[in-house]
């Protein structure tokens, strides 16, 4: 779900409260279900607008609404919890409408959100989880491959605490992992949110890193690139593979050898590594060299 309340009132998102509340009732006295006499085109982007302003008019609202972004913020807020607390009648009466009803009893205008304002039993608010907390991680490659016990340190409700991570294989940049409970409190009673590790990896000063790929640069001469040769590849996990270079291969030839690049988080999968070909062309020639290159020049080559 991506509502895009800025867009919905004409509002800028530096908008001050003053502008937000002037472009609502502005939308509000043309879509006001008084006005429009029946037309649910109408009726429901009243209750679009209504919705938008009721989140930011609402300071803690709109800061989740502007830090999550529309998507996650609907997950963690129901239409309930968007209405809870906030009192249109009083908003109506300021701006010259007559009384509403959102769907309970009394006078004025029967007009209903899709809920009550209230969740639960007997009128008790519902209960909201906290918002969640992310922590990155900086992993060299070396602990992506393996998996590593971390103790990470972090602010959390004004205290310091630290906390004991078991961060999984294959946890590549991106990556998260769930410690649940340790995110913010609730502010309506509810469960507390959860803590996600999120993994940043490291440069590396032999491998770089694209997913679950490894990528390695080894040097040869011209005269192995011309005639062929063989080389010793390191990997990650200290071992080293025979690689065969074919005659007449080409500056910057990229060369796979499967099965040797990070492991997957999940089952047995692993990347490839790469290995790139750099020709090593000499930019000075020692007597002897230059006439070995005539020669081959001569040669045709």
């Amino acid at each position: 779900m991506s509502i895009d309340y800025y867009k919905l009132l004409g509002v800028d998102k530096k908008a001050s409260d003053a502008e937000i509340k002037k472009a609502y009732r502005k939308m509000a006295m043309k879509y006001h279900p008084d006005h429009t006499k029946g037309d649910k085109s109408a009726e429901e982007k009243f209750k679009q607008i209504s919705e938008a302003y009721a989140v930011l008019s609402d300071k803690e609202k709109r800061k989740q609404y502007d830090t999550f972004g529309s998507t996650d913020f609907h997950q963690r807020y129901s239409q309930e919890d968007i209405f809870r607390g906030f009192d249109f009648g009083d908003i109506f009466k300021e701006f010259g409408f007559g009384g509403m009803n959102f769907g309970g009893r009394g006078g004025g205008t029967r007009f209903s959100f899709g809920g009550s304002p209230f969740g639960g039993r007997g009128g008790q608010p519902a209960q909201t989880k906290g918002s969640d907390l992310v922590y990155e991680l900086a992993l060299t490659l070396r602990e992506v491959a393996t998996g590593v016990d971390k103790t990470i340190k972090f602010q959390h409700e004004g205290r310091s605490e630290n906390i004991s991570v078991k961060i999984p294989k294959g946890m590549i940049t991106g990556k998260k992992v769930r410690i649940a409970g340790k995110g913010e409190s609730s502010a309506y009673g509810g469960q507390p949110g959860d803590l996600f590790i999120q993994s940043k990896v490291r440069p590396d000063p032999i491998f770089s890193a694209s997913d679950y790929d490894l990528t390695i640069i080894r040097e040869i001469r011209w005269s192995q690139a011309i005639l062929g040769t063989k080389l010793a590849v390191p990997t990650l996990d200290g071992r080293e593979l025979s690689l065969t270079i074919p005659p007449g291969t080409k500056h910057k030839t990229r060369m796979r050898l499967p099965g040797h690049g990070l492991p997957h988080m999940k089952g047995s999968q692993k990347g490839d590594l790469f290995v790139m070909i750099h020709i090593n062309t000499p930019k000075e020639l020692t007597e002897e060299q230059k006439n070995l290159v005539d020669k081959l020049a001569d040669a045709g080559m």
